[in-house]
């Protein structure tokens, strides 16, 4: 299985009273595909997921896998912790729906290196479907080195990393100029996916992409067809966008800007997440050309 194109980690629409969204999230994934996605991440960081009840996520992934299947579209659903164990039962319950694991580094406990390819080499041997490694040191506290990198590509059941190291540094260079074929990257910063995929990431996961789907799909689409130049301007012409989506936590801003746009019904989000302010929500609307409400 090769990973490519843009996928968009869904947030999880909630009512304005907090309960679970199920007829918007539908819509909204829906939306998201027709908009151009390759395909769909549920329970990623922007779904909120440590906030859901374990009945809450599996209804997420169901609302998801039978919107994927009606459109012949990839889900990935988000499924580690920090615990080896119980990301293997976690593992465990995805079934044929569901085309792949976004599996995060160990987070808080920060093993060493040899810990976390012990820990993948685990998950891939009992997970039933591929897992892609969730790179993110800024929220697990660990950075991986190159050499861990390239020792957890080499995993059999491993197809791919979401990469979210909050830089184009010296190991992405080094990581990325001798990745194996058969072993797709994605970028997980949105302001970096245009760089990494000129680099040879295949695709991106982009939390921006909630909100103008069709223009970051068109950005990775002109990246990887050599349109240099036209992808350039696209990147740069979206960066303001990018910027005022993360100008307060994730999915804050987006859920508001989704809610302002009639797209979801509530901008609402769980504790320990805030609303976005009044003056975030305006910006971001500005950078879409569309007016604030009074």
């Amino acid at each position: 299985m090769t990973v490519s194109g843009l996928h968009v980690p869904l947030v999880t629409p909630f009512s304005s009273d907090g309960r679970l969204d199920a007829d918007a999230l539908a819509a909204h994934a829906a939306a998201m595909l027709d908009e151009g996605a390759a395909g769909l991440v549920a329970l990623g960081t922007t779904g909120e997921p440590a906030t859901l009840s374990t009945e809450e996520a599996w209804r997420v992934v169901d609302v998801c896998a039978v919107i994927c299947a009606e459109q012949g579209r990839p889900l990935t659903v988000g499924a580690g912790s920090n615990s080896t164990s119980a990301t293997v039962e976690m593992l465990a319950r995805l079934d044929a729906r569901v085309a792949a694991a976004l599996v995060v580094v160990p987070y808080y406990t920060r093993p060493s290196q040899d810990g976390v390819v012990e820990h993948f080499r685990h998950l891939a041997s009992v997970s039933p479907v591929p897992l892609i490694v969730y790179n993110v040191p800024y929220r697990t506290g660990l950075t991986l080195a190159v050499d861990t990198l390239r020792r957890l590509a080499e995993l059999p059941n491993v197809i791919g990393f979401k990469h979210s190291v909050g830089a184009i540094d010296e190991a992405t260079i080094d990581f990325m100029n001798e990745l194996d074929p058969d072993v797709s990257v994605l970028a997980g910063d949105d302001l970096f996916a245009g760089p990494l995929v000129a680099l040879g990431a295949r695709g991106a996961v982009m939390a921006s992409a909630n909100v103008a789907t069709r223009s970051y799909a068109d950005l990775l689409a002109a990246w990887e067809h050599g349109l240099s130049g036209q992808a350039r301007t696209s990147h740069d012409d979206l960066v303001p966008l990018t910027r005022a989506l993360y100008a307060e936590p994730n999915p804050s801003v987006i859920k508001a800007v989704l809610a302002a746009q009639g797209r979801i019904s509530s901008p609402h989000v769980r504790l320990p997440m805030v609303p976005a302010s009044n003056a975030a929500v305006s910006v971001a609307l500005d950078r879409l050309g569309e007016p604030a409400a009074s």
